[in-house]
């Protein structure tokens, strides 16, 4: 068990293969992944399974475990050895003593319940995690809008300006907090105030964003009253909803809708690519405006945390 050479071994470590391989030796070159975060356990030649982290920016600590794959040809109770094996010997080379194991994500089929090979996989690899601590957290919905998908008009009954700055940003983020739906909020309000959640938010994800600020967009009803907010972006590989959100006093109404069209055309306007998305499988009104407004599920999303 070994880390990669560096990106001369990229061929060999992606003789497992997953949805992103096509993105490794960009990423190692940007420093969003290193190659002591790329670990391999192989007998001989072989590659019995592999590990990889992944961080927001060169210079950055691992942000996400999101590469564990087996050799699926090994008998079970072998690629789970080796598998656990190899996560606790890279993580202690790659998670500092004492630091919290960073989550795990795995992209999987729409429905890869109902493909025995698919469930396979992605059981496998959980149970390996679950047997080091590991908790399934949610499962999210991955859409996407398709350019030349038509895109609904937004009514007139709210109006849209540019987002007043961070204060202004922070203080909606704080509110649509109340009742969310979002499992990752509900965690992070486990061990923060309301306010603090949304300042972490905004400064681990939201203003790394190297897009236009004018394009987020605070939704206001004709008086000036705050309705809700939405955070077209662009990531480090394609354009994004990053964050889109209704305040409590006005939910119910359909809202969402137009701010969903008027993130959605900001960024066809700008950009040439699909346009990606995500939401909890739990939150239903969320899933059903995304799919109202032209966009498809193409993916899942598990993640799993530690304690």
């Amino acid at each position: 068990m070994r880390p990669i050479a560096g990106r001369e071994e990229i061929d060999l470590f992606n003789r497992l293969s997953y949805v992103f391989d096509h993105e490794l030796a960009d990423d190692l070159d940007s420093g969003r992944r290193r190659p002591e975060w790329m670990w391999m356990a192989l007998r001989g030649d072989r590659l019995l399974a592999r590990i990889a982290w992944w961080s927001r920016g060169g210079g950055e600590p691992p942000f996400m475990l999101d590469v564990f794959d087996f050799d699926d040809t090994l008998p079970e109770a072998e690629r789970r050895d080796v598998g656990a094996r190899l996560l606790e010997t890279a993580t202690a080379a790659v998670i500092p003593p004492g630091a919290r194991r960073t989550e795990y994500s795995r992209f999987v089929p729409p429905g890869w319940r109902g493909d025995a090979t698919a469930r396979r996989a992605v059981e496998d690899r959980m149970a390996v995690l679950e047997a080091a601590g590991a908790r399934l957290l949610v499962e999210r919905l991955r859409l996407e809008w398709r350019p030349g998908t038509p895109i609904p008009e937004p009514s007139d009954r709210l109006r849209f300006r540019p987002v007043r700055g961070r204060d202004e940003l922070v203080e909606l983020m704080t509110l649509v907090l109340e009742g969310t739906l979002d499992a990752h909020s509900h965690a992070d309000l486990a061990i923060m105030t309301p306010t603090q959640a949304a300042v972490a938010q905004y400064d681990d994800e939201l203003a790394r964003y190297r897009s236009p600020r004018e394009w987020w967009q605070t939704a206001t009803t004709p008086d000036g009253d705050p309705v809700g907010f939405v955070v077209p972006a662009r990531n480090s590989y394609r354009p994004i909803i990053a964050y889109i959100g209704v305040l409590p006093a006005h939910r119910g109404k359909g809202y969402i809708d137009d701010l969903l069209a008027v993130g959605t055309r900001i960024l066809a306007t700008n950009e040439t690519s699909e346009i990606r998305a995500s939401t909890d499988l739990g939150n239903v009104p969320m899933a059903r405006a995304f799919r109202r407004a032209g966009y498809v599920e193409f993916e899942r999303e598990i993640n799993m945390s530690w304690s």
